[in-house]
């Protein structure tokens, strides 16, 4: 019952072109999925300096790409939504900021350029945070519809807490845990990385497959950008990226009742994809990279998926009076939708982390770099 009242109240945007916004959201779709098999083609068909050549560029069309997408539908969210000002105008500074970087560094490689494009991204990114705790601050609120004596449904604030403060510590944990071989600090390249990651990632989440009715939706590999971050940069860096993105992703979809609810289906639940990464260092399985990285998504995602359930049971209950159904099984049920989202992001990964090249890339950001000849001689 619950599966087909879902799958009714679904919305399908491949094929919605009932309005101008879902129309765009279709084609964005499509074109998306065009680009992407364009680019695996390229990858796989060339070889050597060509196929380096062409993910090069790759890498700054995609982040032009997200750039362009994330600016347009966050307009048109402006524009038909009603999405506050105080939400609207950070992120597109930060979008702004994001595609000048970007074209910046596409001509520019030095030091000097990295640390000025991450101090401006940087910048503009805690920007948007604080006016985005600041919107929520004076949104949130309880409703009566989610404590209802008549109907048994109530937010167990006291559970949603305690699971937030060790959902917190645990996702804390396992990223010090495999990320303690990592290179240490924020670098200027890991925060221009991140922040292009975070961009990626937001603009592919508009690129739907479905939405669900209470929030929630499968994306077309949205997830990925962040993942690989994770296994770039390591587990500790992944788990900070995750968190700047689950914060944006409350400005897409604000399904808020509480403050620990707001912390379990966002900051902690996309923290927890920032552990794609943790097998990234396990030797034995250095000549299968694709395994790590599955191994990796396997976990982040599921930890993610626990998040959402938690909410859901002692945040969300009114929706399972509603449905008939006791609160975890409608939880366990409604966040399903969580493992075709990381399943399409651990495929698209999988067939990236199959080049030799992309891997060899990928790897280098996270080597502890030697010490020189001379340091090792003057510390004899």
């Amino acid at each position: 019952m619950l599966l087909g009242s879902l799958m009714a109240d679904m919305v399908w945007y491949p094929i919605l072109f009932d309005s101008p916004i879902n129309i765009a959201r279709g084609v964005a779709f499509w074109l998306t999925v065009a680009l992407a098999v364009a680019v695996a083609v390229c990858a796989l068909a060339l070889k050597g300096d060509a196929r380096k050549k062409a993910l090069k560029c790759s890498l700054f069309g995609a982040v032009g790409y997200a750039c362009a997408l994330a600016l347009m539908f966050l307009v048109w969210t402006f524009l038909d939504d009603g999405i506050s000002v105080l939400a609207f105008v950070p992120l597109l500074i930060l979008v702004a900021a994001i595609a000048g970087s970007a074209g910046f560094l596409a001509f520019r490689h030095d030091k000097t350029a990295w640390i000025v494009c991450g101090c401006i991204v940087g910048a503009a990114l805690i920007a948007s945070l604080v006016c985005l705790g600041v919107l929520y601050a004076r949104e949130i609120a309880d409703d009566g519809y989610y404590n209802s004596a008549e109907t048994g449904s109530a937010v167990n604030q006291i559970v949603l807490y305690v699971s937030a403060v060790l959902l917190v510590a645990a996702v804390v944990a396992l990223g010090f845990l495999f990320g303690r071989n990592d290179r240490k600090g924020f670098d200027s390249k890991a925060i221009a990385y991140a922040a292009i990651c975070i961009a990626m990632s937001f603009a592919l989440s508009y690129v739907r497959i479905f939405k669900l009715p209470q929030g929630g939706s499968v994306t077309v590999a949205s997830l990925l950008p962040l993942m690989v971050y994770s296994y770039m940069f390591g587990t500790k860096k992944g788990v900070f990226a995750g968190l700047i993105y689950g914060i944006l992703q409350a400005v897409q979809d604000p399904y808020i009742i509480h403050p620990a609810q707001f912390m379990l289906d966002y900051p902690i639940a996309f923290s927890a994809i920032g552990l794609a990464g943790m097998f990234s260092k396990v030797k034995a399985l250095d000549g299968v990279p694709q395994v790590q990285f599955l191994l990796g998504g396997i976990a982040a995602g599921a930890l993610r998926y626990v998040s959402h359930v938690i909410s859901g049971v002692f945040a969300f209950s009114a929706y399972a009076v509603d449905a008939g159904m006791a609160a975890w099984p409608y939880s366990l049920a409604y966040n399903s939708f969580v493992f075709a989202d990381i399943a399409i992001a651990l495929v698209v990964g999988v067939i990236l982390f199959c080049s030799k090249e992309f891997v060899r890339q990928a790897r280098k950001f996270n080597q502890k770099q030697e010490p020189s000849a001379s340091a090792q001689q003057d510390a004899q």
